[in-house]
């Protein structure tokens, strides 16, 4: 959403004043397009914004950035279009003097270089998995050469990964956000660290496999990995599907069980050797 709102003062520069009422405040904090308004303002217009264009993204080349923006557009009555290619997130100045947990914690204030990674799922979302195991070997084959630090929220599914710097359950979203501007890059499937690597123009491997369409995720520098066209349920579009394990949203019809967590067999499809192959293109410059 932090597109749809920079969108919307790019067209409209000085028309509108903007503020949000969202689940996690710290994503607009610094944001100059934010002005404190009441709830009880009477001038205030409340909208309430979605992406209904998430409907035609297996039938047209729509993405999820431009999703609320059309829905912001829509709403208000005026023509509107995405302007820029990444959410859109602001530091102060002195938030980009500070240093990073990695360094402060982990390295005794020497300055090293890391890539994030984003083992974990939501119980609501299991069919976004990809092998524990396959995280695991990245992480092994690329040791000496990548420093990985691992993060997620306590509330979710992230098992611990071996010879990784530990930080699951230790950021809270703002450190998260300067934590991605610090970072290299990142690994793991369509989830909020996605978003936020894409914001900083940071590399992000996404895992994919066939539940959503590419055009729909992508950013400029993210490298996806897709199995669209290769499976019956993902043969001519994304299936959409959520659950690996029978749950109460759509489920997985190719399960692929005897791995640490069951995984869709497209996300088992991706093997970590793509992945190693792709950081090392990107770690040799």
């Amino acid at each position: 959403m932090t597109a749809a709102v920079e969108s919307l003062h790019a067209t409209y520069p000085g028309r509108y004043q903007t503020d949000v009422r969202t689940p996690v405040p710290a994503i607009w904090e610094r944001n100059p397009h934010i002005t404190p308004i009441r709830d009880d303002d009477p001038e205030a217009i409340g909208l309430d914004l979605g992406y209904p264009s998430i409907n035609r993204s297996c039938q047209e080349h729509v993405c999820f950035l431009a999703g609320y923006t059309s829905d912001l557009g829509a709403q208000l009555g005026v023509p509107l279009r995405l302007t820029v290619n990444r959410p859109c997130l602001y530091l102060a100045d002195e938030e980009r003097q500070w240093i990073d947990q990695v360094r402060e914690h982990e390295a005794h204030g020497r300055r090293i270089p890391f890539w994030l990674i984003n083992a974990g799922i939501k119980a609501d979302y299991t069919a976004k998995a990809w092998p524990v195991e396959y995280y695991q070997e990245v992480v092994d084959r690329t040791l000496g050469r990548i420093q990985w630090v691992q993060v997620g929220g306590r509330e979710h599914d992230h098992p611990a990964l071996a010879r990784v710097i530990d930080l699951r359950g230790k950021t809270d979203h703002r450190q998260l956000i300067r934590l991605a501007w610090h970072a290299q890059g990142g690994l793991g499937p369509v989830t909020y660290l996605q978003h936020l690597c894409a914001a900083w123009e940071k590399p992000y491997i996404c895992l994919l496999g066939g539940r959503e369409p590419v055009t729909w995720v992508a950013y400029p520098l993210q490298h996806t990995l897709h199995t669209i066209g290769l499976l019956p349920c993902c043969r001519t579009q994304a299936c959409w599907r959520s659950q690996v394990v029978p749950g109460d949203k759509t489920l997985c019809e190719w399960p692929v069980l005897g791995m640490s967590r069951p995984v869709a067999r497209c996300m088992a499809m991706i093997k970590p050797t793509e992945v190693v192959a792709i950081l090392e293109r990107i770690t040799c410059t």
